[in-house]
Order: structure tokens, then C-alpha cells, then sequence
């Protein structure tokens, strides 16, 4: 079959050819994940606990290999080594962490309704989503996206980042080690108009997940609308800005945007790409991000590289009154597993992590029984 190069972007050397998948490969995913989710499936029988224990024992695996994991994403992606092992490494194990101890505690409500009738809800699994992730935090992205799919009894048709496929393939392997059931998880590496449109447009995935561009995020809405009429999420990111006022500590608020902007080399979707500061204020805060930005440095990943406080009311007044998904005070791009991360405006639909996630990821059932009826006697 088809192959492409995946390159080291800290020297343009292919690294090595991955198999490239299209609509076809995407189909035989979705054949596997929909067959996982049958009815009577090992799967669909599983305890919610027992769901929960898979997925702590898949993120013991990765903490076992991190190193490895590690290594493998600053080669693929150019990130230093040591940002992949402490951020990427634990951030992917934190998120599986949380999200398994959620597995047994989604459930419905009983609804006191007018009349002789009892009414309940079931939260149930979608079904076969669709996930595809971007290049910049390949195994933090797929954790965001495997996290509350699995807690909730999903099958996933996961598409990583042609750029980047090398952490997420080989965490393949330890789902197989940590005894998930065979189609549970399909991961197909491919580029995003052939394998990521084939998701897309797919008439039998039922939910599709995107973290990407605005434009490509419309182009997947679009595809869901026009096809079966599959749920979204879209986390696209955007300018994000940092607002420095004049009581702020200079030095502080100077690493603070620094590190925003600079994180990650820059490859961020909440990058603080934007600086308002306060006029008095605005030249010594120029001069001083200037001197720090000219001081960082940029190399090898392997090697050693790297890539304030203010007036609480008037803080909180101005964050609350702004359209924005998520706003830092006297800190920046602070993502935790609890927290709900998504956009407002073209920044994407719906939130990842936390247990907002989990709305994403089930269906909401009614079900009503006439208790006075003769069946019911």
C-alpha cells in the first residue's frame, strides 16, 4: 500500500515511511469500532468499572514507556525531550487517570412528572466517534480525546496528525497490552483531505471530534451536516490576548506574556499571541519582553532549550464580561484535567476535559412508564 515520510522538523530527515490510510482504511476502522459496540459486544457488556481499570492500566503502561514516549515525540515533533516527558507524557496519564475514575459515575436522573407515571434518563455511549487530533500535543490531544469517549463506552476511529504520528501508533500498542477489546480503538494515520474527510462524511460514525483550524473545523461541520447529521465538537483555538494593567508586577506579567506566546515554540491554540497593555505602563513592559524574548533559545531538542498580580475586583469585572472560553488571571494557558477548555465564537463548538467533556460523548434517553396501566399491575 500507499506510505509517506514522517520528518524530524529540527533537521528535515525522514525519520521513517508510516502506511497511509484513505477512505477505504477508514472504512474497515469503522467496520471494527461499530462491531466493538454491537450488542452483546465484550464491550458493551463490560462493567463500568471494569472500563475504568482498562484505562488505569493503559495509563500505568505509558508511565512505564515515557522515556520512550517521550523521546519519540521530540524527535517527531521538535519539542525539547524534557517538556514531552513532564508535560506531554503527564499530561496524556493525568487525563486517562480522571477520566477512569468517571467511568462508573455517569448515569441518568428520575424525573417527578405529573400524573401516575415514573420517568428516568439514561446517559448511553454515541457510539463510533471520529477523533482527529493536531500536531502540536499529539499525545496530550489524544488523551483529550480517548479520555471521556472510553469513561463513557465509545468505539473511536482516531486520525493523529500526519506530521506527528509516531507517539499516538505506538500507544496503540499498549492499548492491545493493557486488554481493551479488539475495535475499540482503530487509529489510522492518513492525510486530512482523504482519511480525515472520509471520517468527515462517514455515514455510520456517529460523533466527530476536531482539534485544528477554524477553516478546516468548517469544512468537518459542514461534511457532519451534509452526511448523517453527526454530532461535533470543535476545539479551533484563536488570537487569544493578555490584558496587562498598570498594577500588575512588570517583571511577572513579562514572563507570564513571554511564556504565553512562547510555550510550546509558539504551536499553541490559546497562544497569547495578542498584548494589550495599559498606556503608563505599555514602553518599560516592551523593553523588557523584548530582552527576554532576545535571551531565549532555540536548538537541538535533546539538548538544553527552552523552546503579574493586579487588582482581583477589576480583574474579575473585566472576565466576566468577555466572550472568551477561558480566562487566567495573574497566570496563563493553566489546562488541568478538571478544568472545561473550549472557545467561544469561531474558537469551536463545545469543551474538552472536565466532566463538561462527558456531554459530548452520551446521548440522553427519556424513558416514561405508565404505572396505572393493566400491564403495570
Amino acid at each position: 500500500g500507499k506510505v509517506f515520510p514522517t520528518i524530524n522538523p529540527s533537521t528535515g530527515e525522514v525519520i521513517c515511511e508510516i502506511a497511509e490510510g484513505d477512505a477505504a482504511d477508514i472504512d474497515l476502522a469503522v467496520k471494527a469500532a461499530r462491531a466493538a459496540f454491537k450488542k452483546g459486544s465484550p464491550w458493551r457488556t463490560m462493567d463500568a468499572s471494569k472500563r475504568g481499570q482498562l484505562m488505569n492500566k493503559l495509563a500505568d503502561l505509558i508511565d512505564q514507556n515515557r522515556k520512550y514516549l517521550a523521546e519519540l515525540e521530540a524527535l517527531d515533533n521538535g519539542k525539547p525531550v524534557r517538556n514531552a516527558y513532564y508535560g506531554d507524557c503527564q499530561g496524556i496519564i493525568n487525563v486517562l487517570r480522571y477520566y477512569a475514575g468517571w467511568a462508573d459515575k455517569i448515569h441518568g436522573k428520575t424525573i417527578p412528572v405529573d400524573g401516575p407515571f415514573m420517568t428516568y434518563t439514561r446517559h448511553e455511549p454515541i457510539g463510533v466517534c471520529g477523533q482527529i487530533i493536531p500536531w502540536n500535543y499529539p499525545m496530550a490531544m489524544a488523551g483529550w480525546k480517548f479520555g471521556p469517549a472510553l469513561a463513557c463506552g465509545n468505539t473511536i476511529v482516531m486520525k493523529p496528525a500526519e506530521q506527528t504520528p509516531l507517539s499516538v501508533l505506538y500507544i496503540c500498542s499498549l492499548f492491545v497490552e493493557a486488554g481493551f477489546p479488539p475495535g475499540v480503538v482503530n487509529v489510522v494515520p492518513g492525510y486530512g483531505p482523504t482519511a480525515g474527510a472520509a471520517i468527515s462524511w462517514h455515514m455510520d460514525i456517529d460523533k466527530v471530534a476536531f482539534t485544528g483550524s477554524t477553516e478546516v473545523g468548517k469544512l468537518i461541520m459542514a461534511a457532519s451536516g451534509q452526511s448523517n447529521l453527526k454530532k461535533v465538537t470543535l476545539e479551533l483555538g484563536g488570537k487569544s490576548p493578555h490584558i496587562i494593567f498598570d498594577d500588575a508586577d512588570i517583571d511577572e506579567a513579562v514572563e507570564i506574556a513571554h511564556n504565553g506566546l512562547f510555550a510550546n515554540h509558539g504551536q499553541n491554540c490559546c497562544a497569547g499571541s495578542r498584548v494589550y497593555v495599559q498606556d503608563t505602563i505599555y514602553d518599560e513592559f516592551v523593553a523588557k519582553s523584548t530582552a527576554m524574548a532576545e535571551k531565549r533559545t532555540v536548538g537541538d531538542p535533546f539538548t538544553n532549550v527552552q523552546q503579574g498580580p493586579q487588582n482581583i475586583k477589576r480583574a474579575l469585572h473585566v472576565s466576566n464580561h468577555m466572550r472568551a472560553g477561558s480566562v487566567w488571571i495573574n497566570t496563563y494557558d493553566y489546562v488541568t484535567q478538571q478544568t472545561p477548555f473550549g472557545g467561544y465564537k469561531m474558537s469551536g463548538i463545545g469543551r474538552e476535559l472536565g466532566e463538561y467533556a462527558l456531554e459530548h460523548y452520551t446521548e440522553v434517553k427519556t424513558v416514561t412508564i405508565a404505572l396505572d396501566s393493566p400491564a403495570a399491575k
